[in-house]
């Protein structure tokens, strides 16, 4: 089932999951502030339904997202600026808070401001034709929509600094090997692949991923006393979930589990 077909943003829903596509592809899916909207329009709605227990993020055309529309920074006055990036994170922080999992599909290229969407994801799937490109120094502007936080923490520091600092240009294959993208797949099978892991985490134990990709953040905010209270913390709230009681008598019946998600 497809929902606000020709709009710069489509939802698509098969089953447990949702896919939202980016759908300008004459601009290669540039951050246009229809694409803007769009992701704004739609996302809320997705976080919000129990229905909804992955997301997938992806692009029609050749390019998963080929960065910022450089037609909208005309207006460069300071409070114009800052007030264009603040209405931006109104969708990029749930996007990185999100408790649900969210897999990128990178078809083609994902520079600038797409491979910062491309790292809101937990996951990156990658067709071995993707590239990916910091794309900002070229014109002279700072990595944003959390680039600069979300890039060191998925591949370290020596490695971002090499892709934000030069500008230079990523292909899959690297990219998988440093741990940029968690998997690859031929260009014609990347739906599919994406699908298929979607699929899987939308079936698993939701309490527990969601806790999971909370712990993770935390990781990087918390000495390990405070993370390790956390840790306990979730562990309660884990045991405590219809999943577990699930996990555990699937577990002990030597049957696969039928998580429910609550």
């Amino acid at each position: 089932m497809s929902e606000g077909a020709g709009d710069s943003v489509r939802v698509e829903r098969t089953e447990a999951v949702a896919t939202l596509i980016l759908n300008e592809p004459k601009s290669m899916n540039a951050m246009s502030a229809g694409i803007k909207a769009g992701i704004e329009t739609h996302l809320p709605g997705l976080l919000a339904d129990s229905g909804v227990r992955a997301i997938i993020l992806t692009g029609t055309g050749k390019a998963f997202c080929a960065g910022g529309d450089i037609r909208s920074m005309d207006d460069r006055a300071t409070l114009s600026v800052k007030t264009r990036m603040t209405r931006t994170y109104r969708w990029l922080v749930p996007l990185l808070t999100a408790d649900k999992p969210i897999i990128a599909a990178v078809n083609g290229a994902a520079a600038g401001a797409g491979l910062s969407l491309a790292l809101t994801a937990d996951l990156i799937v990658a067709a071995r034709d993707a590239r990916f490109k910091a794309g900002f120094p070229g014109i002279g502007a700072v990595a944003d929509l959390g680039l600069a936080y979300t890039l060191p923490r998925a591949i370290g520091h020596q490695r971002a600094s090499d892709i934000l600092l030069t500008n230079r240009e990523v292909g899959a294959e690297e990219a998988h090997a440093m741990g940029l993208v968690a998997r690859l797949a031929e260009p014609e099978a990347l739906m599919a692949s994406a699908m298929e892991l979607a699929q899987a985490l939308a079936a698993g134990p939701t309490v527990s991923l969601a806790l999971t990709k909370r712990l993770m953040r935390r990781a990087y905010e918390l000495p390990l006393e405070g993370f390790l209270e956390s840790e306990a913390m979730a562990q309660v709230v884990a045991f405590g979930s219809g999943d577990f009681d699930e996990g555990v008598a699937a577990f002990k019946a030597k049957r696969k589990p039928d998580f429910k998600g609550r």
